[in-house]
């Protein structure tokens, strides 16, 4: 196939080697010019993932029409908050290809999801598919062995973006659940903030433990409220992304976290990170914003908002969480 991958950051770079392995004709847009002709020297993305040489084979573009012509298939890795304006770039070429959206977040103010935004710009009934689950650009663009899901509304569409990313080390689930799927993948990374935290106060295994096993319990409940299948939080999705998220060195949301947790505030811990985006920082807004909207319950979501927004204490939202009032395991 013929497959355009829009963005040029950790992610879509780790996802276009692996399309190129699979002999696809594949071309990576960034948004700035500069860089890509960077880039293009170099064979080398130097920013976002510089561990791994860019085969010659792999086609460097800033230009959305040239990027676009001839593509089959559409790969959308730009970061959530950037993918509107993205979009609007891509409206004028865009020829009804298939869409295959990996960025997790929910859109600040809009509260949308990536489906949403997408129907929203690009019109309803263009064939979409959200790829999630585990994977960490690092170890997928060394061929080590990655498991994911993709979930379409068109079975069809799902098993065309399957057959398009498996390889013997990227291996590839689909299911129907778009909504689920969606918020498992951003919801985790307000998750991995948390569990950061945990780490950057020394607080041992104990509570780590604790936290991703209540934090699968936050997010479906939240998740289902929004339309989402429980199901899918026990998935690559949810569980399997979370497990990843929390404890990988490779999480941009958990080392804000960890800094957190460390006594450092916010303003630094992204000043120091550039141009690297950590998802859940605004992610944590949105979903703080939502659960007051749907009447849920979520005391992990709500503290890690009170320490990004609120200037509360990793310590004293730590005892919050701890003295709250007794519940059964499951309500």
């Amino acid at each position: 196939m013929q497959i355009t991958v829009i963005s040029d950051g950790a992610w879509g770079t780790a996802l276009a080697l692996t399309l190129l392995q699979n002999s696809h004709t594949v071309t990576l847009w960034g948004p700035f010019e500069d860089y890509i002709n960077e880039m293009q020297k170099s064979r080398v993305n130097s920013r976002f993932l510089p561990s791994v040489k860019l085969p010659n084979e792999l086609k460097l573009t800033a230009n959305m029409t040239e990027a676009i012509a001839n593509s089959e298939m559409i790969v959308l890795a730009t970061p959530s908050q950037y993918l509107r304006q993205t979009l609007e770039q891509l409206k004028p070429c865009y020829n009804e290809q298939l869409i295959v959206n990996v960025a997790k977040g929910i859109e600040k103010d809009s509260l949308m999801r990536m489906s949403e935004i997408c129907h929203e710009i690009l019109g309803d009934n263009i064939p979409y598919c959200v790829l999630s689950g585990p994977s960490h650009a690092e170890e997928t663009a060394k061929k080590l062995p990655t498991v994911v899901t993709i979930a379409a509304k068109n079975e069809q569409d799902a098993k065309i973006a399957q057959e398009a990313f498996m390889t013997d080390y990227f291996r590839v689930y689909t299911h129907s659940d778009i909504i689920g799927l969606e918020l498992g993948g951003a919801f985790k990374n307000v998750m991995a903030i948390a569990a950061g935290i945990a780490d950057g106060m020394e607080l041992g295994d104990n509570p780590k433990a604790a936290l991703i096993t209540r934090a699968i319990v936050e997010m479906s409940r939240l998740g289902v409220a929004l339309g989402g299948k429980e199901k899918t939080f026990s998935g690559l999705g949810g569980v399997g992304d979370l497990i990843v998220t929390c404890n990988s060195t490779h999480s941009r949301n958990r080392h804000v976290g960890e800094e957190l947790g460390r006594g450092k505030s916010l303003d630094e811990i992204l000043n120091d990170m550039g141009m690297v985006v950590a998802e859940g920082v605004v992610t944590t807004k949105s979903a703080y914003d939502l659960a007051r909207k749907y009447d849920v319950k979520t005391p992990i979501i709500d503290e890690v908002y009170n320490i990004l927004y609120a200037d509360k204490s990793p310590q004293k939202a730590l005892m919050e969480l701890m003295t709250r009032s007794p519940k059964n395991e499951w309500e």
